[in-house]
């Protein structure tokens, strides 16, 4: 094989080994792919019956776009602490030493986070196809949409790996995450950010999680008021994927760098 096969192999290697980790570990798999679906049954309770739609559709039609890519910004903690546990133990210098690609300890985790993405949507469908959820559009449609948001996924997990190469320890994360749950409720996840005060609205508008959950509602034929009131939100798709381009662009670079430079 050439450079680029021998890489995507040793990747291929490092993501079984966290694929094993899980098969493992099968307790922590099954939490990381029902806690979505416990907000999604939890906010649908809490919140759906104070919510006005047209005659025909139900809070679901905007939640569960919603919670989709929510679930894309949630996995973030596991990849961080995954990260920084394994520079912390010398797992990483041990890969290092070895004869084989520099960006596969990245790339291997970046696979296998992404496949538990795939089922993490898939157990998400199945449950808002259960609460009465549609999309409208056309399987096409469905499937760009689903597309956006792994695209948001892919550039977040870049996010997560940079931090958990950058962090001392497994504890410093715990301070890290901390940050991805007011990231993720400011946003049009829950509500139309019509809603909300004018400075918060535009806030939360202009978070990427917003972009892809309009960009997904969009697509999927689900309302959702916050489209037609902003730029951000009548452009969301274009937003959608320029976002996690940018992301991606930051974050993958500094994650390499940080991964050749690495030194603790």
């Amino acid at each position: 094989m050439n450079g680029l096969g021998w890489a995507l192999a040793d990747s291929w290697t490092i993501a079984r080994r966290t694929l094993t980790h899980w098969r493992m570990q099968p307790g922590l798999v099954l939490f990381q792919w029902f806690f979505p679906v416990l907000m999604l049954l939890m906010f649908g309770g809490l919140l759906g019956g104070a919510m006005e739609f047209p005659e025909g559709s139900s809070y679901y039609e905007l939640l569960v776009p919603g919670i989709f890519a929510l679930a894309m910004l949630f996995g973030l903690e596991g990849t961080m602490t995954a990260v920084t546990t394994d520079v912390s133990k010398g797992v990483t210098d041990r890969f290092r030493s070895l004869p084989m690609s520099s960006t596969a300890v990245v790339l291997g985790r970046c696979i296998a986070d992404m496949l538990d993405s795939v089922v993490t949507l898939l157990v998400l469908v199945a449950t808002g196809l259960a609460l009465g959820w549609r999309w409208h559009e056309g399987l096409p449609s469905a499937l760009a949409a689903f597309g956006l948001l792994l695209l948001l996924r892919f550039a977040l997990l870049w996010i997560g790996i940079f931090i958990g190469l950058t962090v001392k320890n497994a504890q410093s994360v715990t301070m890290v995450q901390v940050l991805v749950w007011p990231i993720g409720f400011l946003s049009s996840t829950f509500v139309a950010t019509s809603t909300m005060p004018t400075w918060l609205g535009t806030i939360a508008q202009w978070n990427p999680l917003s972009a892809t959950a309009t960009a997904s509602r969009q697509l999927f034929g689900n309302p959702d008021p916050s489209s037609t009131t902003t730029w951000i939100g009548t452009h969301a798709e274009l937003a959608a994927v320029i976002a996690p381009l940018l992301l991606t662009a930051i974050f993958l670079p500094l994650s390499a760098h940080r991964f050749r430079t690495l030194s603790r």
